[in-house]
């Protein structure tokens, strides 16, 4: 049953519908001459550097510990 004031929706669509997103196909090749010396893969340097700023995150709180405790014990 459904709410007065409502129409039905055909959903027998006898054609389906193209998309009409251009996508440029990802290339699998890397690229040539001078930028191919720079060229990197992302994940890896980041999670190097995430793991490098959570280290010196943490000497940083620990120094900040150390000198507030050597301050307060004065």
């Amino acid at each position: 049953m459904s709410k007065p004031g409502k129409s039905t929706v055909d959903l027998k669509d006898p054609a389906p519908r193209v998309s009409r997103i251009r996508r440029d196909p990802v290339s699998s090749e890397k690229p040539q001459g001078l930028v191919s010396k720079v060229y990197f893969q992302s994940p890896e340097w980041e999670i190097g550097l995430a793991v490098a700023g959570i280290i010196a995150f943490a000497v940083a709180l620990n120094v900040i510990w150390i000198a507030v405790s050597a301050w307060v014990k004065l």
